[in-house]
């Protein structure tokens, strides 16, 4: 008597998902809209929390959303067959967050305080086992890391993603990714902890 089949194992789910993803592609590449609102569905609420982080302005982080998934749209041929959708897309919205950095700081230029006070992010895995009181300080922390740091640890404590996946969407070797992760922990960590009037 043939045995039930086990459910899949984590590698042949991964698998799964990568082929669906390919698919989905294909389908969006041929113009099929409902294929790319499928890839929309499964992906804004990561990117839109990644803008959010990114940018710490509702307003921003939902123009610079749209933007991402209009330029995914119109480039998906520039997409390789091996690289994962989710790092591609996270990596079109970091080039979209920069710019708008950019813009801002050229509208800026010329005030006394360009950066002024940071606003309270959205709740996240690390803000929430931080408890909501510590909240405003992560923010404030994670604001002042380098842009690149705060979005390759955003991408792997907030969303995730692999080493490998972040070192595509940042463009860094794999070296570079765990060292500049390693970094901007031990930065953060110091800056919590001056936050609170402690010691690193």
């Amino acid at each position: 008597m043939a045995l039930p089949s086990a459910s899949p194992s984590p590698p042949a789910a991964a698998q799964a998902s990568v082929a669906i993803e390919r698919g989905l592609v294909i389908r969006a590449r041929s113009g099929d809209r409902a294929a790319f609102r499928t890839i929309f569905d499964r992906y804004v609420g990561g990117v839109r929390r990644f803008l959010g982080d990114l940018l710490r302005e509702d307003a921003a982080a939902d123009e610079a959303t749209q933007e991402t998934f209009v330029r995914a749209f119109h480039h998906l041929g520039e997409l390789r067959e091996a690289e994962r959708l989710s790092s591609w897309l996270f990596g079109i919205a970091r080039h979209v967050a920069q710019e708008q950095r950019r813009a801002r700081h050229r509208d800026e230029r010329g005030t006394d305080d360009a950066t002024g006070d940071l606003p309270d992010r959205a709740p996240s895995p690390e803000g929430l086992l931080l408890g909501a009181e510590s909240e405003r300080l992560l923010a404030e922390a994670l604001g002042e890391l380098s842009d690149d740091r705060r979005a390759a640890l955003l991408l792997r404590l907030d969303h995730g993603l692999g080493y490998e996946a972040i070192g595509a969407t940042m463009g860094w070797s794999l070296p570079k990714v765990k060292n500049e992760i390693h970094r901007a922990r031990l930065e953060l960590r110091a800056r919590l902890a001056q936050h609170v009037g402690g010691t690193p």
